[in-house]
């Protein structure tokens, strides 16, 4: 059923309505839906290079929005939260997830948002644990806005042999992108004193 779905979504990217299509795919995939938005990116980047930054913005705004509807489910809806967490195999981790969104949420955000990891996990659990909001809106921006841009940029400049790479590759990639975010924060912090 899953492929069935994963199908349907990748088709719309070349409906003529593939832009509207995209924002709402992104929109729920930040909450509910279980496919993630990259299956229409890629493909329309490819067949318009030109428009691949609107597309990467329109998948951005799309998923932070959705990502506040996640947000919310999990803070005045926590049940419902709770049930999707059990659905998608991670409510055994609940008290796990809680310790370490105390300790580190502001980059448990940011890492998971990069990762192919569901991003609704990260949304839910920040309406849960009642994550800062304004912190958690601006994470998401950052988070996604890298993440989307990231595949318009790679698609619009080296095409489809360079996705290819970066899926075999996409571990280490993302290892490379956090050892320099980690790296740039530190910076900027002995830059401050």
């Amino acid at each position: 059923m899953l492929r069935k779905l994963y199908d349907w979504v990748f088709s719309l990217a070349r409906h003529r309505h593939a832009t509207r299509s995209l924002a709402v795919v992104s929109f729920a995939e930040s909450s509910f839906f279980p496919i993630p938005p990259d299956v229409m990116l890629a493909p329309m980047v490819l067949a318009r290079p030109d428009r691949a930054y609107f597309y990467a913005a329109v998948c951005t705004l799309a998923s932070v929005l959705g990502g506040l509807l996640g947000y919310a489910i999990g803070f005045f809806l926590e049940p419902v939260g709770m049930w999707m967490l059990a659905v998608l195999g991670k409510a055994d981790t609940f008290e796990a997830s809680k310790a370490l969104f105390q300790q580190h949420g502001a980059w448990v955000i940011l890492i998971k948002g990069l990762t192919p990891i569901p991003f609704k996990l990260i949304t839910i659990a920040s309406g849960i644990f009642q994550f800062n909001l304004a912190l958690f809106v601006a994470l998401c921006v950052i988070t996604r806005g890298a993440r989307f841009f990231l595949v318009a940029f790679v698609l619009k400049r080296w095409g489809e042999p360079m996705l290819a790479v970066i899926e075999k590759r996409l571990a280490l990639f993302t290892v490379l992108f956090l050892v320099l975010l980690v790296g740039a924060v530190f910076a900027v912090k002995l830059v401050g004193h």
